[in-house]
C-alpha cells in the first residue's frame, strides 16, 4: 500500500484544451490522470446524435485527441488513467482506446469499461417524483430521450483491483473519477465516510481543471494571475489519511493559492456543510486550507458524512426547439435603431403568426445578459448586437425567426449589419430534469478488453 499518489486532471468538460493534459501526463510524476468530459446535458446531446447518426459510436467526440495526446507518456511511466469520455457508450470507447494502444504498440494492456449508469428503459418505474417541479416522472413518459444516475467510485475501484490500468465510465459523479484512485491505493472503505468525504472533497477540487490553477478565476487589475493564456492542470498529491496538497506542473501559467482553492471549493456547491455525491455527503465547513509553498496548497479535515440512500438520476427530455440569429448596428445612434429593429420584429412575428412559448430580442452590450435588471444609467454602445430568440414546439416555427432576420437585410433599418446564414438557425433543446432512485436498484457492471 502507497502511502502517498499524485493525481492529475485530464480535462475539466467536454471541449477542454489537451495540451495541458499531455503535460501532466509528461511532466506531471502521476500515478492517476483522471479525465472528466461530462455535463449535464452531454449524454442527452449525444442520444440525440446517435438517433440522427447511426454511425455516432456515442464516446466522446474528442476521445482520439486525448487517447493520442496522452497514451505514450502515461505507458511509459506506467500512469494509469480513468475517464467518464465513454458517455453512452463505455464499451466503444474502451475498445477505442485498445486501438491507439495498438497503435502505438502497447500489448496486453487491460482496459475496463463501466456500465450500469443508462437507466432509460427503466427509469419512470424506478422513480417517482421530478425533483424541480414535484411532478410525477410518469409526465415525462411522451418526452424522454435518456435517463442517466450518477454512479460512485465503487465499480472504478472494482476494475482497478482486477488490474485495470485504464477505466471509462459513462455517468459517474465528477469527484468519484478522483476518489476511486485513493480508494484503490489506500484500501478505504466505502462506507468509511470520514475518508470518503476527504477524498470527495479533494476529487471536487480537481474536476474543474484549470478553475483550481487560476482558471475562472482572474479579473484584471483585482485578481491578476500569470500566463492566463497558458494553464497547467492541477495535481494533487494525496496522503492515506487524505490530507493533501494541490499544485501544477512547474513552469505552466496561473496559481495554486489559497484563493483558487476557496473559490473552486465553493463551486457548484449549494449547501457547503452538505454537498450530495454518490459515495457520501461532504462537509467543507471544516475544511482547512494553508500555502505551503508557491503553488502549494495544503488541504485538511474535509468532513464527510453518510452517503444518502437514494442516487439522483438526470432524465433528458425533447422540449422543443429554439430559432436564433443576430445582426448588427454600429457608431453614433446604434442603440435607437436597435430599438425600432426590435420593435419592427416584434410586429413582423405577429403578421406571420409566430406561435412561441418565449420570445427574446437582446441588445449585446447593452442587456444580454442583465437583462431587466439592466440599469437605466448604463452607458449607450458603439456597436450593438440585436439577438432575436424564440422557443417554439416544432422546427417549422422555430425556422421563423430566421426568415424574419433575413428580411431586415433590406426591409429593416438604415445600416443594417446581416450576416449570411450559413449555419443552422435552429436547434432542438433538450431540457434536463431530476430524480431520486434507490442505489441499490442501479448495479453497475463492469467488462474488460486487452491491447
Amino acid at each position: 500500500m502507497k502511502n502517498t499518489i499524485r493525481i492529475g486532471s485530464g480535462a475539466a468538460w467536454w471541449g477542454d484544451r489537451v495540451e495541458p493534459a499531455a503535460l501532466n501526463a509528461e511532466k506531471g510524476d502521476l500515478d492517476y490522470l483522471c479525465f472528466e468530459t461530462m455535463a449535464e446535458a452531454t449524454v442527452s446531446a449525444a442520444q440525440v446524435r446517435a438517433r440522427r447518426d447511426p454511425s455516432f459510436e456515442g464516446y466522446d467526440t474528442y476521445l482520439d485527441d486525448r487517447m493520442r495526446a496522452v497514451l505514450p507518456a502515461c505507458m511509459k511511466r506506467g500512469t494509469k488513467i480513468i475517464t467518464n469520455q465513454g458517455w453512452i457508450n463505455p464499451d466503444a470507447a474502451a475498445r477505442r482506446i485498445v486501438h491507439w494502444l495498438r497503435e502505438f504498440g502497447h500489448g496486453g494492456v487491460k482496459v475496463a469499461s463501466v456500465n450500469g449508469s443508462l437507466i432509460t428503459e427503466h427509469v419512470l418505474e424506478m422513480t417517482d417524483r421530478i425533483l424541480e417541479n414535484g411532478q410525477p416522472t410518469e409526465t415525462l413518459r411522451e418526452t424522454l430521450i435518456s435517463a442517466e444516475a450518477y454512479l460512485g467510485a465503487e465499480p472504478i475501484v472494482e476494475a482497478l483491483k482486477a488490474g485495470a490500468q485504464i477505466v471509462v465510465t459513462g455517468r459517474v459523479a465528477d469527484p468519484s473519477i478522483f476518489l476511486a484512485p485513493m480508494m484503490f491505493e489506500f484500501g478505504w472503505d466505502p462506507l468509511d465516510h470520514e475518508k470518503i468525504g476527504q477524498g470527495t472533497g479533494l476529487g471536487h477540487l480537481l474536476e474543474c481543471g484549470a478553475q483550481v490553477t487560476g482558471g475562472y478565476f482572474s479579473d484584471p487589475g483585482f485578481k491578476d494571475v500569470p500566463e492566463p493564456w497558458n494553464f497547467g492542470f492541477p495535481i494533487c498529491e494525496v496522503s492515506a489519511d487524505g490530507s493533501a496538497v494541490i499544485t501544477k506542473v512547474a513552469g505552466t501559467g496561473g496559481e495554486v493559492n489559497l484563493r483558487t482553492v476557496k473559490e473552486q471549493m465553493l463551486y457548484e456547491v449549494h449547501d457547503p456543510a452538505n454537498y450530495l455525491t454518490p459515495d457520501v455527503v461532504v462537509d467543507f465547513t471544516t475544511a482547512r486550507l494553508e500555502q505551503v509553498g508557491p503553488d502549494r496548497v495544503r488541504v485538511t479535515n474535509i468532513g464527510g458524512k453518510p452517503r444518502t440512500p437514494t442516487l439522483k438520476v438526470s432524465i433528458g427530455c425533447t422540449e422543443g426547439f429554439i430559432g436564433e440569429d443576430m445582426f448588427f448596428y454600429a457608431g453614433p445612434g446604434a442603440l435607437r435603431r436597435a430599438r425600432l429593429a426590435k420593435k419592427v420584429l416584434e410586429e413582423r412575428f405577429r403578421i406571420v403568426n409566430l406561435e412561441a412559448e418565449e420570445v427574446r430580442i437582446d441588445f449585446l452590450g447593452l442587456n444580454a445578459i442583465h437583462g431587466d435588471a439592466t440599469p437605466a444609467w448604463a452607458p449607450e454602445p458603439y456597436e450593438v448586437a440585436v439577438r432575436v430568440a424564440a422557443r417554439t414546439r416544432t422546427r417549422a416555427e422555430a425556422v421563423k425567426v430566421g426568415r424574419e432576420v433575413d428580411g431586415m437585410a433590406v426591409s429593416g433599418i438604415a445600416h443594417t449589419g446581416k450576416r449570411v446564414p450559413h449555419q443552422d438557425r435552429t436547434r432542438e433543446v433538450i431540457g434536463v430534469w431530476s430524480a431520486l432512485v434507490p442505489r441499490e436498484r442501479v448495479p453497475a457492471s463492469v467488462r474488460y478488453f486487452e491491447s
